[in-house]
């Protein structure tokens, strides 16, 4: 049996998926901050901590933004092969989401139409979405909103792969020292190892959506997750770059097999307001 979703069920989730992302914090990072805040050193940067979490409540109690950068709206949708999408186009009622998400959230409208030209298109289309075919006849629908600051300091480099397990850990390292306060920390550091050039810059921005308190199941994907947590958070930079001890709530890792001449890694920053929101049709 083929299963029915009109367009416009999609079209109204996307939308309440903008609203939430922005106004709610998910548990996973507000349980972290708390953690975090807990085990600071620095007083100044246990300070910025509470401050952190105070904004975040005020923020879902009142339903406004977290941030004021309401971000890029990434959209990771997987569509069940026994589905049959009805009413109208689904690139369509995605973008038509967003829309109405951003205007009715009154949420900042940050995307220029030509990235030289730069001409506001003043309703934050077009999303940049993902789709995936999977078994079943369900839809699962995840909005990301990314932030500018922190995707500036993300980066990607080809390695070798004589480089190893040393190469990709110092390439992480080196990206999230040279970000410094630029990406508002504490981050949640998502990578992408293998695949190639888009697969590990895909992957990376993947791995922001798994929540930090899950760790990739292979055993020396989540030491190399835990080894890299421990190494930033020795670098000093601390809560919004003013010293301290916690640089980074977490380190996702996202892995896909690679051509025996490859080692692709990216590195995807984010901020401390890590958002994702999933509404599954």
């Amino acid at each position: 049996m083929v299963r029915e979703v009109h367009v416009k069920e999609i079209e109204q989730a996307v939308s309440k998926l903008c609203m939430e992302a922005n106004f709610h914090l998910s548990k996973d990072i507000k349980e972290s901050l708390e953690k975090s805040r807990e085990e600071e050193i620095s007083p100044l940067g246990e300070n910025i901590l509470e401050d952190i979490i105070e904004n975040a409540n005020i923020a879902s109690k009142k339903e406004i933004p977290i941030c004021q950068d309401t971000g890029t709206a990434v959209v990771f949708i997987e569509i069940g092969q026994d589905v049959h999408i009805i009413g109208g186009d689904l690139e369509e009622a995605i973008q038509n989401g967003i829309r109405k998400g951003y205007s009715e959230g009154f949420l900042r409208k940050s995307i220029v139409e030509d990235p030289l030209i730069r001409v506001n298109t003043k309703d934050n289309t077009p999303g940049i979405i993902h789709y995936l075919i999977v078994k079943g006849d369900k839809i699962k629908i995840t909005l990301a909103p990314k932030g500018g600051g922190s995707e500036n300091m993300s980066a990607l480099k080809m390695l070798k792969p004589a480089d190893g397990v040393e190469g990709v850990e110092k390439f992480v390292l080196e990206t999230v020292d040279k970000a410094g306060p630029n990406a508002c920390p504490p981050l949640v550091v998502g990578v992408g190892i293998g695949g190639n050039f888009e697969m590990a810059a895909f992957l990376a921005k993947k791995a922001l959506i798994r929540p930090i308190d899950k760790s990739n199941p292979k055993k020396h994907i989540k030491e190399m997750e835990e080894r890299l947590l421990n190494k930033i958070n020795t670098l000093g930079i601390g809560p919004q770059g003013l010293g301290g001890k916690i640089t980074a709530l977490g380190v996702n890792i996202e892995v896909f097999p690679t051509h025996i001449a490859s080692l692709p890694v990216a590195v995807n920053i984010s901020c401390h307001v890590t958002r994702h929101k999933t509404i599954v049709l």
